[in-house]
């Protein structure tokens, strides 16, 4: 067997993921052309290394498929329920960087808070026969988040676009979104709640709890792990 290392198959966060291994002795390169999503590990023996998209990372790291991987914190906890018991942390590498975050129109002067959510949802419900909507793709985290700060008469609707343009296309009235410096939301003439913080993520390395480990796959791992200083 071997030690297989999942890393984004592409884009920043790509480059930023070989930045931060070579800083630390373990070069990765991408083997083949653009198009072929495999790769190699150097500075460690028996680890190969797995391009997937970031998407799919936490899946495959709690399937037990490969054994570490570096993906971003809210795409392992909106994709993993109980992700403590599949996944481990080991360390945060300090890029991709961002909030998840409650935003709502600039034109709701009297909404700045979570209560204030809650109350003109109500309001709003009262008024229109039908709950305000929030677009995210991010449900189960703004589901749980919400329950835990008592909103309630709001519906989420899913968003796998440009989640910021969905109010001023009135297909939801709020939207629960990633943003880094806030200035799309901004240029869509929307406001983040004072106290709408869901989850601040970045990309972070972590250990499968169900890929399985022989005595050589073992002494890999630890390798791996002595030379990124996380041991």
């Amino acid at each position: 067997m071997t030690v297989k290392l999942a890393v984004p198959s592409k884009g920043r966060m790509m480059e930023q993921c070989a930045d931060w291994f070579a800083a630390r002795g373990v070069r990765l390169s991408r083997s083949g052309t653009e198009r072929e999503y495999s790769g190699a590990v150097e500075g460690v023996e028996g680890v190969a290394l797995v391009l997937l998209s970031a998407g799919e990372i936490p899946r495959e790291l709690a399937a037990g498929r490969v054994h570490l991987g570096v993906t971003g914190t809210d795409l392992v906890r909106e994709k993993l329920a109980r992700w403590e018991r599949r996944v481990e942390a080991l360390a945060g590498l300090g890029f991709g960087r961002a909030d998840l975050v409650i935003a709502v129109p600039q034109a709701w002067v009297d909404v700045d808070t979570l209560d204030d959510l809650d109350m003109a949802a109500a309001a709003f419900r009262e008024a229109h026969g039908h709950r305000l909507r929030i677009a995210t793709k991010y449900h189960r985290l703004v589901r749980e988040f919400l329950r835990a700060h008592g909103v309630a008469d709001y519906r989420l609707v899913d968003s796998q676009g440009a989640t910021e343009g969905t109010v001023r296309n009135l297909t939801a009235e709020a939207i629960a979104d990633i943003t880094s410096t806030g200035e799309t939301l901004r240029a869509n003439h929307l406001k983040i709640l004072s106290d709408g913080l869901v989850l601040k993520s970045e990309a972070t390395l972590y250990r499968s709890r169900a890929a399985p480990l022989d005595a050589v796959d073992g002494e890999s791992m630890a390798a791996l792990l002595g030379a990124l200083r996380l041991v």
